[in-house]
């Protein structure tokens, strides 16, 4: 047919970028880095959301504030822009930042999937760390982290410091947001917890059961926050979702947490190497 999308490739700073379009929904592209699934973005729907981990983010960004009321967000790790294109069209007049490490990546994103004008978007080819040094003391109602360099969260962004400063950026009613990726015994995932409970009162993970039961790996996201978390509502959300997630908090979250320690500069690693086939496609 006459102009119909077709897939796109383009070396960037991490590898090498695919766009492919999806066949069976219009205006729908899948962002791939080296056959690792990254993004996906529908350009006439932005509150359509393909990836069952930006369903669960977006459960927590509709329960951060009234419906329609404009937030100040920050994501460090932009990729397609997912969740900022949907923050903008659920909130308008928000005011987003992000940071996107690979350069290349984000001028490719920009070039093929603009932003509707006006959007309140504002990028900066910068690591997620330098953004948030740079940003205003309590500036943010959120902070959705969510950097992978490959298959890895970088050492740096798992640490109490990196934690400290995510905390400085946001308000006191702020919600902070990581997406991580993890199989059992979830050591990584309960060592997030431990650095980030370093700085935040109250904390909270979402995740799919068999994720949870160590029967596969795959995303978890945890959420933080100084003030009481809605954890009975997103829940619900979550339950109701096509791929059903639990929400882990309270006693749950410190039998998971067990023994684990907070996370210091010196002895920072990535996130685990997840499984052969885990997350690439062809």
């Amino acid at each position: 047919m006459e102009n119909e999308p077709i897939p796109v490739t383009r070396a960037v700073d991490s590898g090498t970028a695919k766009l492919l379009p999806d066949i069976d929904r219009e205006g729908g592209w899948l962002l791939t880095v080296d056959g690792t699934p990254q993004s996906y973005v529908d350009l006439l729907d932005a509150t359509h959301l393909e990836f069952e981990y930006a369903r669960r983010v977006a459960h927590v960004l509709d329960l951060a504030a009234p419906p329609q009321q404009p937030l100040d967000v920050v994501h460090l790790g932009g990729g397609a822009l997912t969740l900022a294109r949907y923050a903008a069209a659920t909130r308008p007049g928000s005011r987003q930042r992000v940071a996107e490490g690979d350069a290349a990546l984000l001028a490719f994103v920009e070039e093929r999937l603009p932003l509707p004008p006006g959007s309140g978007i504002s990028l900066a080819a910068v690591d997620a760390r330098e953004l948030l040094d740079a940003s205003p003391a309590a500036s943010a109602d959120a902070v959705i982290a969510d950097v992978y360099g490959g298959v890895h969260v970088p050492a740096h962004l798992t640490t109490v410091s990196y934690a400290r400063a995510v905390g400085r950026v946001l308000r006191e009613r702020g919600v902070c947001l990581l997406n991580v990726a993890d199989a059992a015994p979830l050591r990584f995932a309960a060592s997030q917890v431990a650095t980030f409970r370093t700085v935040f009162e109250h904390m909270c993970l979402v995740a799919e059961p068999s994720v949870l039961r160590g029967r596969r790996f795959g995303n978890i996201v945890l959420v933080a926050s100084r003030e009481l978390l809605p954890v009975d509502e997103l829940a619900r959300r979550a339950a109701s979702d096509a791929f059903p997630a639990r929400v882990v908090h309270g006693p749950a979250l410190e039998r998971l947490v067990g023994a684990a320690e907070p996370v210091q500069d010196g002895a920072a690693a990535p996130s685990p190497e997840p499984p052969d086939g885990a997350f690439t496609i062809g």
